[in-house]
């Protein structure tokens, strides 16, 4: 199936008690005193096989909010989508890892989490060492990586089972030069086979290489949708004006 986004009226709800505190629905149902929140309303878009798309856009617009729900992490809570493709994504550097368990141990449960069976994802274990570029630290307990390591495993994990979708939050940036240059590599790869990278962060220069469309969230809504430079520029100016 050719990879696709495709998004109609969607809308993600949080609802936070007293503390500001995220909600789950079924601690929400126990608390009388609570506040909500939209963190995307009403976005209708489409991405197509072989789209770059960056998210561009202040913090708290509803960035991590749109990935998120691209991954399957946040459910609708109004609207539609739809995601076509095997999806591999980075959206915190934590995401997935556990710090008690050793980098080995991390990528035999991703792997198993990603839908392959134990032996698949044990035979995987070399090539994920590799990718990584981990070395020794590869058997060791994740609570002793650097952010960077941890966003090389957390990477190599993912990528191993060849990912149709690539969604990128910012993780990107809190790696070492020569590991960003092979996400980056990557990138492009998913997108010559007809994938899709959708990657939200700062690093503009980044983005543009990786993206030629992007979309301007502001407040949970797309403002603009267009050229990387089109929209960058308008991003800018609404910086300036704000």
């Amino acid at each position: 199936m050719t990879a696709s986004i495709r998004t109609e009226g969607l809308g993600i709800r949080f609802v936070f008690d007293r503390q500001r505190r995220v909600l789950t629905p079924v601690m929400a149902r126990t608390r009388r005193h609570q506040v909500e929140a939209w963190g995307l309303e009403d976005v209708t878009l489409t991405i197509k096989a072989g789209e770059g798309v960056a998210l561009l856009g202040p913090s708290g617009s509803g960035k991590t909010s749109l990935l998120r729900a691209f991954a399957g992490v946040l459910i609708p809570d109004a609207g539609h989508l739809e995601v076509h493709g095997r999806i591999a994504s980075l959206l915190s550097v934590e995401a997935g890892l556990l710090g008690v368990l050793t980098g080995r141990e991390n990528s035999l449960l991703l792997g198993v989490l990603a839908g392959a069976s134990r032996r698949e994802s044990c035979e995987a274990l070399d090539d994920v060492r590799a990718r990584s570029g981990l070395g020794e630290s590869f058997e060791r307990p994740v609570h002793s990586y650097s952010e960077g390591m941890r966003a090389r495993l957390g990477y190599a994990a993912v990528d191993q089972w060849g990912p149709e979708i690539l969604l990128l939050d910012e993780v990107h940036e809190a790696l070492d030069h020569e590991f960003r240059a092979v996400v980056e590599a990557r990138a492009h790869e998913i997108l010559r086979a007809g994938g899709i990278v959708v990657a939200a962060g700062h690093d503009h220069d980044l983005l543009r290489r990786l993206c030629e469309r992007a979309l301007l969230l502001k407040n949970g809504r797309v403002l603009a949708d267009g050229p990387f430079d089109e929209v960058q520029e308008t991003y800018l100016g609404e910086r300036v004006a704000g």
